[in-house]
């Protein structure tokens, strides 16, 4: 948050407009600091602060009642004027005329009236602002009422203003006089209170802003459509009806006829009328384009990717309830791509996406898959003479240099099980060249592992058609690949751990990938558990021993013949 006591003004950027600038200016000017805090900012503040910025909003306030009650009361007196001395604009018929004194202090008594009544009212608002206690429901309601309430204290302040004018006047006052009094300053009493009803709609912001905080509006109080009444009454309604008496009046012979060539009082319910409009269209454009505004930057931050983007909730009226709408949408895209990363992290982001773009169900399809096991040796003892923590710290280790690896050669790990992960290549994404894909990745993974941990393991690779999809119950089911590569390829992992070749392929895998074929050596043969026929298996050229095996090597073999010891004895038997 900024400093409370900072009093400049930041350096424009250069996409702001001259109106923007401006209203930083003014924000300066009235919060004393740069720009105008939002909710976090003013529920952030010390009561010093609070009090501070409370007295300086309350003297705006005052000072804005005071101005435009002036104003209206200037226009009002200088219309009654010019339509009783027949719409001529002179000192004598204005400000010379003998009901002068009578209306000035009609308009002092109703500018008096109008600031008492603002302040009592707001008072307990801002004393409550002031303290810093949290926003119960009957707050919240009261908050949100603020400009209705001071709309009632302006028409009273210039019932108040007829009213004496009225004793004032008494001994001279005639009933045309009354009654064209009475319509005039009722019209300007109309015109005030709407102009009243925009300025507090702003000037509450900060309220509205920290009531609403732990409790966004979600129903409509004061709706746009009643502040465009605002601007139709004040800029139409008034001066309309206003020329519309006056004619009438002179109709009636209620007022004098026009006695110049120029109507000086339609010409001043015009200009009136016109500046009035000005007022009221700056005041709800000001109420509609900040709320816009704050909201189209959030959305461009959402779509960026920003989903902690928030905008502060100070509307009662239907932009109100978009401010609060557009933030529990944005917790739920939060929400929602949190458990779709969760999501990715337990099954793998091509899963993931394939579960959103296909929607739930027990679905799948056969494909030409590259199957890669491997399995870390003696995990037993590993997890016996090791911490807990320590023997998970190694399997992470493990695992995450297994997820690189796979990723690099567009994989998929389809599980991680105790101390052992399953890749696949070519399902559920499709590849070019699964087989090749495997085979390289097993190759990268023994070199990465050998240089990164200190265990031993066995790496077998495997290709074939597997059925890749859901398998489970409908209410809880796992992507995973079934079928004869997913078992050969486990046999051929057992078959790493006990071997002097860590990393074995299948004769199927080297067969399908044509540039891997020259990085890996032809082992021998074996008839595997479960198998009829014999599986051609395959080391990488890099990991073959040359030299003869040991004794207790060949011990091992003829104690456990296989079907044919390939070269230098390195296959043992199933």
């Amino acid at each position: 948050m900024r400093p409370a006591h900072n009093t400049g003004v930041a350096p424009a950027s250069d996409g702001e407009t001259r109106w923007t600038r401006a209203r930083r200016r003014y924000a300066a000017r009235v919060w004393g600091v740069d720009g105008e805090p939002g909710a976090r900012e003013w529920a952030g503040l010390g009561a010093a602060d609070r009090g501070r910025l409370a007295r300086r909003a309350m003297a705006v306030a005052v000072a804005s009642i005071v101005i435009s009650n002036a104003l209206i009361g200037l226009e009002t007196f200088l219309l009654v004027q010019l339509s009783y001395n027949g719409g001529q604009l002179t000192v004598e018929g204005t400000i010379g005329a003998p009901n002068f004194p009578d209306i000035v202090t009609a308009v002092v008594v109703c500018i008096v009236v109008n600031v008492v009544l603002g302040v009592v009212m707001l008072r307990p608002q801002v004393r409550w602002f002031e303290l810093g206690s949290p926003a119960d429901h009957a707050r919240r309601v009261a908050v949100q009422h603020i400009p209705g309430l001071q709309v009632v204290g302006t028409m009273i302040a210039w019932a108040a203003a007829v009213l004496s004018y009225v004793i004032l006047s008494a001994r001279d006052l005639t009933t045309s006089t009354l009654l064209g009094v009475t319509v005039a300053f009722t019209l300007a009493g109309t015109s005030c209170a709407c102009l009243t009803y925009l300025f507090a709609e702003r000037a509450s912001r900060p309220l509205m802003m920290v009531a609403l905080a732990d409790d966004p509006a979600s129903t409509i109080v004061h709706s746009v459509r009643g502040r465009m009444l605002a601007v139709w009454a004040v800029s139409s309604a008034v001066p309309m009806i206003g020329l519309v008496i006056l004619n009438t009046g002179r109709h009636l012979d209620l007022l004098p006829r026009v006695t110049g060539s120029v109507d000086w009082a339609a010409l001043a319910l015009a200009v009136v009328g016109l500046a009035s409009g000005a007022r009221v269209v700056v005041l709800v454009g000001q109420s509609l384009s900040d709320p816009l505004t704050e909201l189209r930057t959030a959305v461009e931050k959402v779509r960026a990717g920003d989903f902690e983007a928030h905008v502060d909730v100070y509307d009662s009226s239907e932009i109100g309830v978009l401010q609060h709408g557009f933030n529990e949408m944005v917790t739920g895209l939060d929400e929602r791509e949190r458990m779709r990363e969760l999501f990715a992290r337990h099954v793998g982001d091509t899963v993931a996406e394939l579960a959103i773009e296909k929607g739930m169900g027990l679905h799948g399809t056969n494909a030409e898959v590259g199957v890669l096991l491997v399995d870390i040796i003696g995990s037993t003892t590993i997890a016996q003479e090791r911490r807990p923590e320590d023997t998970a710290a190694l399997l992470n280790e493990f695992f995450e240099i297994v997820a690189q690896v796979v990723d690099q050669h567009a994989g998929f790990v389809n599980k991680f099980e105790g101390d052992a992960a399953l890749a696949v290549f070519g399902a559920p994404v499709k590849i070019d060249n699964p087989a090749g894909a495997a085979l390289a990745a097993a190759r990268e993974l023994a070199r990465a592992l050998t240089e990164a941990l200190d265990v031993q393991w066995g790496i077998g690779v495997s290709f074939g058609v597997a059925f890749a999809g859901n398998i489970g119950a409908e209410r809880r089911y796992e992507y995973t690949v079934i079928g004869d590569p997913v078992n050969e390829c486990a046999r051929l992992s057992e078959m790493a751990k006990t071997s002097r070749v860590s990393v074995l392929a299948s004769g199927a895998a080297i067969a399908d990938a044509a540039d891997e074929a020259g990085e890996w050596a032809l082992l021998g043969e074996r008839v595997m558990r479960g198998r009829a026929e014999p599986t051609a298996i395959y080391g990488p050229e890099a990991l073959v021993p040359r030299g003869p095996a040991s004794v207790g090597e060949m011990l091992t073999g003829l104690l456990r013949p296989a079907r044919w010891l390939g070269t230098a004895g390195v296959l043992k038997s199933d």
